[in-house]
């Protein structure tokens, strides 16, 4: 989906979202509230300049609207793969991001993220999956790495991981895995306002990701894992 249109159809009462070159900034007006929105476009590579843009706007509404609620839209290739920004420290870059969102955080706004187009690798990390909760669209595309790639770096036949896709949503892109993995708190079909209207309200407070992993059967030892060493034990892995 474009983001004019989503834009229009989260905020119905009005928006003053604009883009410079694939980021995205701006207000929407739902639900009684006003959101701050941060995001990127065009499955935007994100490198060194566009990590500043986006930690630059966070600190903005962390410094000048304490408390408002910061929505993520998520459209994004991942981290650019040039050599300027791996000298430059890419990964530095992208960590100060994501302290950004965590100071957010920290300082009592409601962040949630969407992927409503393309998510992948490096640029979802820092900005969806750092947010209180993440949702997509049914038809975004999410996935760590392609299995024609995945196949290359690890060795393994394409054809094994594409079994092994059918029967484990962590080798299988796609919003449905994701949400099987706890990775998603939901997919938005329909009234996307009103989701985003809930969503801001949720006061869910603690990352429950493995939990939810566990729940729907799609990570089925991250949460006893994290059990075990809480209490000092050892995990079953049988």
């Amino acid at each position: 989906m474009e983001w004019q249109k989503l834009a229009t159809t989260l905020f119905p009462l009005g928006h003053d979202i604009t883009s410079e070159g694939d980021f995205l900034s701006g207000t929407g007006q739902v639900g009684g509230d006003t959101i701050a929105v941060i995001g990127t476009t065009g499955h935007a590579p994100i490198g060194v300049e566009i990590a500043l843009m986006q930690a630059n706007a966070i600190l903005g509404v962390v410094r000048d609207h304490p408390c408002r609620p910061l929505l993520l839209l998520v459209d994004t290739q991942g981290q650019r793969l040039r050599h300027r920004d791996e000298m430059l420290g890419i990964n530095r870059y992208m960590a100060h991001l994501g302290k950004c969102v965590e100071l957010a955080r920290r300082r009592g706004h409601r962040i949630v993220g969407l992927v409503y187009d393309q998510a992948l690798s490096g640029g979802f990390i820092t900005s969806g999956m750092m947010a209180d909760a993440c949702y997509a669209l049914p038809e975004a595309t999410i996935r760590v790495m392609g299995l024609a790639a995945m196949a290359r770096i690890t060795k393994v036949p394409q054809e094994r991981l594409i079994a092994l896709a059918d029967s484990n949503p962590v080798f299988a892109p796609g919003p449905e895995n994701y949400l099987r993995m706890g990775a998603l708190q939901g997919i938005w079909d329909g009234d996307l306002a009103a989701h985003l209207v809930l969503a801001i309200a949720d006061k869910q407070v603690g990352d429950e990701r493995s939990v939810f992993g566990l729940a729907r059967g799609g990570r089925h030892l991250a949460q006893p894992v994290i059990d075990a060493v809480i209490a000092g034990g050892h995990v079953n892995a049988t």
